[in-house]
């Protein structure tokens, strides 16, 4: 049996026999799991070619919870439900409870069957077991001995950054850049990051980045480097995929020196971010490369989420739910597809590209209820729930949603930006700015860049501050041509400035890519029902009509 309980980082223990079994702890639930698959496989291993009725086979048991520690043992209800855990295994399995599976669901390639709620011996309440899924085929790394685990997906290392210099005094800063950059990257779900402890035993060493991966079994590893002068600082950050050792990405910044402390969190926010949306774009095409036939629900829902991560296309975001919606074929329990196909069927309202609101509105509630059923406190779905509760008209609701999202993750820029727009909606457009533009600098490269420049200019549209709002349009449609709205926007814009050339051309641009769209669609959806909001929205109205936007009934 093996137990697992809450130690910081410290190294895993053995801690006594048990007759014909033996008890040890580990310092997460992820590296217990990780241990019991690599321990059954190698037991597996040394059986190969005995006659089956000569084999030995072992049952173990994992569970998370407090102990009582002595000088040569531990003990305690902890201890005791791994135990009994191990003995309604199979043979050869692994079960664990489900405090240890929520620890470890998404953070490591393993497949769980739910065993529901068993009564367990000297155990006060019942206790909900899980099974790993065993005779799994990816389990075995490809080209790797049987003894090597295939290393988690979206599984990476932040290696400490290097002190390019030797400054003693800059050294806190290099250190925290590691510590926080660790910390923030745990927030992306499904991923598995090494803890710091045993990143910074690579402190001051030359290391190369396939050995560090093979040892810490980790697909990515990402290393830096922090140079300084009297005024300035510079950083430099690097993601190299562990298997091949070839550079995937590369990030600088160069900035005057400020406030020491709140350069390090604008750094290492806007690194978490870029870090992972170019983990799950990695992660896609290794999919496709390595396993093109044969994808499994994960494999799936991270293609469709690196497309979704790229600046909006319809098009594409229809792929993507395509590929969401054969994840959940695979796995109706998964988590991240499930938020896939709610993002979908949201924006397609959001954006008044509907021509089914109250079905795709109905799909998108389905999906991240279950999702929030599955993970209460994903920040990610509690951003889509709320894109659908403002898609729905509960404008307070979902500004409620989105600064829930908040608090779960700092870092969730869109969670920023969509907390603006909802303020448009309830008539507060004057403090949109400050959101958006905070969402703005956590993900100044953001592949929703586009959006939140375009909301900034519906804002200003909702203000009459015409000027600065064509120049946010107009500079939107620069970066991302493709979303319809933001041409209707800018008609409108330009027709009330004026500039009917200008909103002539754009009604045609959104009009090529959402030839449905009409004056009346975009009325009937009101989104909220604030006197200030409805009243600022006749002026765009009033400017769609003027540049030529069909009216619509």
């Amino acid at each position: 049996m093996l137990s697992s309980r809450p130690l910081g980082n410290t190294e895993a223990a053995f801690v006594k026999h048990t007759g014909d079994g033996f008890l040890a702890e580990f310092p997460s639930a992820v590296e217990a799991v990780r241990a019991a698959e690599h321990f059954q496989s190698g037991v597996g291993d040394l059986a190969a070619g005995e006659e089956e009725e000569k084999h030995i086979v072992f049952r173990v048991g994992i569970n998370i919870g407090d102990v009582i520690v002595e000088a040569n043992d531990i003990f305690g209800d902890g201890v005791n439900i791994a135990a009994r855990l191990e003995r309604i295994a199979e043979p050869g399995g692994v079960c664990l409870s489900a405090s240890a599976h929520d620890q470890v669901s998404g953070k490591i390639d393993v497949e769980f069957i739910d065993l529901g709620e068993h009564s367990l011996k000297n155990i006060a309440r019942p206790v909900r077991a899980y099974a790993v899924k065993r005779n799994r085929l990816d389990f075995v790394a490809q080209g790797s001995t049987s003894r090597e685990l295939a290393a988690p997906r979206l599984s990476i290392v932040v290696l400490p950054f290097a002190n390019f210099g030797g400054n003693p005094d800059q050294e806190y800063f290099v250190d925290g850049i590691t510590e926080s950059l660790t910390t923030d990257l745990s927030r992306i779900p499904s991923a598995f990051v090494i803890a710091r402890n045993t990143a910074f035993t690579f402190k001051n060493k030359p290391v190369d980045a396939r050995v560090v991966g093979r040892e810490l079994g980790v697909r990515y590893v990402m290393e830096g480097s922090v140079q300084s002068s009297s005024d300035r600082i510079r950083v430099n950050a690097l993601l190299i995929d562990a298997t091949t050792g070839a550079h995937l990405w590369a990030e600088r910044f160069d900035k005057p020196r400020a406030d020491i402390f709140d350069m390090q969190d604008e750094i290492t926010t806007r690194l978490a971010r870029i870090v992972g949306v170019e983990l799950v774009a990695a992660e896609s095409r290794r999919a496709e490369r390595e396993r093109p036939g044969s994808m499994d629900a994960i494999d799936l829902a991270m293609r469709g989420w690196a497309i979704l991560n790229q600046p909006l296309s319809l098009r594409g975001h229809r792929a993507a739910c395509e590929l969401f919606e054969d994840a959940l074929r695979r796995d109706d329990r998964n988590v991240e597809a499930l938020i896939g196909i709610a993002t979908y069927h949201s924006d397609e309202v959001r954006t008044f590209a509907s021509t089914n609101r109250d079905e795709q509105l109905r799909i998108a509630g389905t999906a991240i209820t279950k999702a929030l059923d599955l993970a209460p406190r994903n920040a990610a779905a509690h951003l889509i729930y709320g894109n659908v509760l403002h898609v729905s008209g509960a404008t307070e609701r979902s500004l409620r949603e989105f600064e829930f999202a908040i608090t779960l993750d700092r870092n969730l820029a869109w969670a920023h930006a969509n907390a603006g727009f909802a303020k448009v909606l309830l008539g507060r457009a004057k403090e949109a700015e400050a959101d958006l533009m905070n969402a703005i600098r956590l993900s100044p490269r953001d592949p929703g860049l586009d959006r939140w420049h375009a909301l900034l200019g519906i804002a200003d549209l909702f203000l009459g501050r015409l000027e600065s709002a064509l120049d946010r349009l107009r500079k939107s449609i620069e970066m991302n041509p493709n979303v319809a709205m933001v041409h209707f926007f800018l008609a409108a814009a330009s027709s009330l400035s004026g500039l009917m050339d200008e909103a002539s051309a754009a009604r045609e641009a959104g009009l090529r890519l959402d030839p449905n769209f009409t004056v009346a669609r975009f009325r009937n959806e009101r989104r909220s029902q604030n006197a200030t909001f409805l009243s600022q929205r006749e002026r765009i109205y009033e400017g769609l009509l003027l540049a030529g936007v069909p009216k619509g009934e």
